[in-house]
C-alpha cells in the first residue's frame, strides 16, 4: 500500500491543507483527538526521524512550533498543546511517514500519555547520559 501522506504531498489524496513550504505540508488530522488536531509532514518520505536530513527535521518542529501558538487563537477549546511524534511502531506510529502532531488539549479531553511508574536511579540515569554523549 503506498504512503497516504506522499499521496496528500503530490495532491493525490484530499486533505485540509494549512500550511506549505518548500520542505513541509501541514494540514488537519482525519482522526482528532480533539477539535483543532494538526499534522505536519516533510514533503520527501522518511519512515522515522532518523530517516529526514536536519534541515527537514528542523523544519517540521519549526511549523509545529508556530501552529502550536496559532491554534490557541482560532477559537477552537486549547488550555494546552502537545507536539507528538511517534517514532517506530512500538512507539504508536500507524502511518509510517514521519509526522508531528500538533494537538490542542484542555482539562478533562480523552488524550493520554501515561508516564512510566517506575523512577529511575541517578546511577541509571548518568549510565544512559554517558552513552548517548558518546553517541554523539
Amino acid at each position: 500500500m503506498e504512503c497516504v501522506f506522499c499521496r496528500i504531498v503530490r495532491r493525490e489524496a484530499p486533505a485540509s491543507l494549512l500550511h506549505e513550504d518548500d520542505r513541509v505540508l501541514a494540514f488537519c488530522d482525519l482522526n482528532p483527538v480533539n477539535p483543532g488536531h494538526l499534522l505536519v509532514v516533510p514533503k520527501v518520505h522518511g519512515v522515522g526521524l532518523a530517516d529526514l536530513s536536519e534541515p527537514d527535521g528542523q523544519r517540521v518542529f519549526a511549523v509545529g512550533q508556530r501552529l502550536a501558538a496559532v491554534v490557541r487563537t482560532i477559537g477552537v477549546r486549547c488550555e494546552g498543546v502537545n507536539l507528538f511524534l511517534a517514532d517506530g511502531e512500538a512507539a504508536g506510529q500507524e502511518v509510517f511517514h514521519v509526522h508531528l502532531h500538533v494537538i490542542p488539549r484542555f482539562k478533562g479531553d480523552r488524550f493520554r500519555l501515561v508516564p512510566g511508574s517506575r523512577r529511575a536511579s541517578r546511577r541509571d540515569l548518568d549510565d544512559i547520559a554517558s552513552r548517548v554523549r558518546a553517541a554523539l
